[in-house]
């Protein structure tokens, strides 16, 4: 791709291939950049063209891509704050009914709704000011040094550079899975991890590729809003799990003289408590799927931007979904952090609504469409 000439979309900022006349990701009418009779993007005969030394199909021929929405990293950032704010929002209201409703089971809804309260507070603190320390210890994450993780901490360097965000500290996860993932409330507290067998099968290109797509989740501030969905999402499962539990092997040697009064209040309770016990580890679970697959999408097309080289990333993720991408440690409450969902496969079938990522295969397609490449290929 030649410096300059490769359109940026006035939709999207998707960067397309020089001669483009409409955005590949938005459909965004481009508004023509045709090159000269002799430049590398000129038609070719019988319909095709030619860009980085390689022919590509007529237009007719190339993947058809179902065009999605786009949001410039000062958008995204914005967007995803605000999400970050509605979920703490959304929980608290989660833990308020369940609290009180749990209090008001045993005969005292106002001290339910207390406990919830402290609950919160402490997890949310923990969420917001420790969540990625969390993370990196649930997966076993030991920060990279010396010689051997020369070439990654120099890679994560220029990839920061490019993305124009401090360098964020790279952890390495040992085990033989690829997969990757970022995490950090801020841009200036951002770390990176990789797991060895990502280091060990993939080439510079593709690691860079890598990188620079958990960079971009880094700038668009998709970290925040993932570990906070990552440590109360969590949260709320413990604590429906705990009242679950307890209910079941605490009532098993009780009488109705031992209900504690209340009698019809209490049963009320009870049985609100239980129903929320149920549904709202699920509504919590549906709250974290709501994390975007456009994220996915857009940290794709923005590491692509900072490389110049979508085919890296195009071709670590086909390595990535071939090899494995288990980790130590993988959990329904992280899945969504890394790069490939560590204990799911989504393809076109999937349900949007509880998928944490987009198909591999569609963002494989994206990619090597954005590079020029067709589908086929």
């Amino acid at each position: 791709m030649i410096s300059g000439i490769a359109p940026a979309c006035p939709g999207c900022g998707g960067i397309n291939r020089p001669g483009a006349d409409a955005c590949y990701l938005c459909g965004e009418p481009l508004g023509g950049h045709p090159g000269p009779g002799n430049h590398p993007s000129a038609p070719r005969p019988g319909g095709g063209a030619f860009v980085g030394g390689a022919s590509l199909p007529p237009a007719e021929a190339r993947p058809s891509l179902r065009p999605i929405p786009m949001l410039l990293f000062t958008e995204a950032a914005r967007h995803n704050v605000r999400l970050s704010v509605l979920l703490f929002v959304l929980l608290f209201v989660f833990f308020f009914l369940l609290g009180t409703a749990i209090g008001g089971a045993y005969g005292d809804p106002g001290t339910g709704l207390g406990l919830s309260f402290v609950l919160y507070a402490i997890l949310g603190t923990t969420a917001y000011f420790s969540g990625s320390a969390i993370v990196l210890s649930i997966h076993g994450a030991r920060e990279a040094g010396g010689e051997e993780h020369r070439q990654l901490r120099n890679v994560v360097e220029e990839m920061a550079i490019a993305a124009g965000v401090p360098p964020p500290k790279v952890y390495v996860i040992r085990t033989a899975g690829m997969n990757a993932f970022a995490a950090g409330r801020r841009p200036e507290e951002a770390c990176v991890a990789v797991t060895t067998g990502l280091l060990d099968r993939l080439n510079r290109e593709e690691l860079q590729g890598v990188i620079a797509h958990e960079l971009a989740h880094v700038k668009s501030r998709d970290t925040l809003y993932n570990v906070c969905a990552a440590v109360l999402v969590g949260a709320v499962a413990l604590l429906s799990d705990m009242f679950l539990r307890g209910t079941l092997w605490g009532r098993r040697g009780r009488t109705d003289g031992e209900s504690g009064g209340g009698g019809r209040g209490n049963a009320a309770f009870f049985v609100l408590a239980l129903l929320l016990a149920v549904l709202a580890p699920l509504a919590a679970k549906i709250l974290q799927m709501s994390i975007s697959r456009q994220r996915e999408y857009h940290a794709d097309a923005a590491a692509a931007g900072f490389t110049r080289n979508p085919l890296g990333l195009a071709s670590a993720l086909a390595k990535i979904t071939s090899g494995g991408p288990e980790v130590p440690g993988e959990n329904r409450g992280t899945q969504h952090l890394f790069i490939v969902n560590p204990l799911r496969v989504f393809d076109a079938d999937s349900s949007a609504l509880m998928s944490t990522h987009p198909p591999t295969e569609e963002r494989i397609k994206r990619l090597r469409a954005m590079g020029g490449v067709a589908a086929q290929e």
